[in-house]
């Protein structure tokens, strides 16, 4: 069986009701089964995410509590899409972090924060729907990790660095894929959908159950909650409409350029295939030409090698003329 009644949604409860004293239980129940500990809030801390307006564009709550270990607790609700979300959950670790340490405090006084990101929408790439990180230093060379010493662990109360570093959570919603093995599941499967069934035994959810329940709310803060929702359906139907005539429009401008450069290319390519067909037709006539003129010259080598011959002949006959002819009239004149 589900609720008695419709629950309000997490990040609406956050803006106002959650931030209640009273109410700090339902946090407590999340943030024990997110860090397997038992945390205590001791006081909400301001922030900037205490608009309560139907029109805040980007639709993010942030609270900031402090817990018994005087250790921060940042928890983001973000339901549109961020680019740079890693950025900004880097700034707000950041700001904490600055925010409180007081001028001529030691080092030794920044409080550890965690970052806890509750996220509707797809932020990197991964098949997990819960992340987790931390800050440990590792060897270059040995790859061993770097440890305090003894001394900073009596001082600092903790046992490995990445206690005094930011520890990050980021929730990845839409990725849940719905069973509920385990209580952290079961807090999954609300942020989710809404709804929390009878027997969901997870800290925190069944005082959720009974204190988010929409009918427990005066009728005023029941229309604003509704246009609060309202407002989330219109921002994804304009999100979704911009991602939709965004895909047309490239889509229509891909035709057009493709068609576009296919005639530039086909210029192109049909005066270089031109040019290319011209040097080879070129090449083949001069080719023919040149074993024409070869032809030619070697019938005028013959030719020569012939005429050259028998003028050798004729010469040698010419030679044999004359001789007789000497001899001839040597005779004559000795009769």
């Amino acid at each position: 069986m589900m609720e008695r009644g419709r629950l309000i949604s997490f990040d609406w409860a956050a803006k106002g009701l959650l931030r209640q004293k009273a109410n700090f239980v339902v946090l407590e129940g999340f943030l024990s089964t997110l860090m397997e500990d038992n945390i205590k809030i001791v006081r909400m801390l301001e922030s900037e995410g205490n608009k309560k307006q139907s029109n805040d564009k980007f639709n993010r709550v942030d609270m900031l509590a402090e817990n018994n270990r005087g250790e921060l607790v940042i928890i983001e609700i973000q339901n549109n899409r961020e680019l740079d979300y890693f950025h900004r959950m880097l700034y707000g670790v950041s700001k904490a972090v600055t925010e409180y340490i007081h001028e001529g405090q030691q080092y030794a006084s920044i409080k550890k924060i965690y970052s806890v990101n509750i996220l509707y929408f797809e932020l990197g790439q991964g098949e997990d729907y819960l992340y987790r990180g931390r800050t440990d230093f590792r060897g270059v060379f040995k790859s061993d990790q770097l440890r305090l010493s003894v001394l900073q662990e009596k001082q600092f109360k903790c046992s490995e660095i990445g206690d005094l570093f930011p520890e990050y959570f980021i929730l990845r919603i839409k990725e849940f894929d719905g069973e509920t093995d385990t209580p952290l599941d079961e807090w999954f499967s609300f942020l989710k959908t809404g709804e929390i069934p009878e027997d969901a035994k997870a800290p925190g959810l069944p005082e959720a159950r009974e204190r988010l329940r929409r009918d427990k709310m005066s009728k005023a803060d029941q229309q604003e909650y509704d246009a609060h929702i309202e407002a989330l359906r219109y921002q994804k139907s304009v999100i979704q409409t911009s991602l939709i005539e965004g895909r047309a429009e490239g889509r229509a401008e891909g035709k057009i350029e493709g068609r576009i450069e296919g005639k530039i290319e086909g210029k192109i390519e049909g005066k270089i295939e031109g040019k290319i067909e011209g040097k080879a037709e070129g090449l083949a006539e001069g080719e023919a030409q040149r074993s024409q003129l070869q032809s030619q010259l070697q019938t005028a080598q013959a030719e020569k090698e012939a005429i050259q011959k028998l003028a050798a002949e004729q010469a040698a006959k010419i030679a044999a003329l004359e001789r007789t002819l000497s001899a001839n009239k040597q005779t004559a004149r000795s009769e």
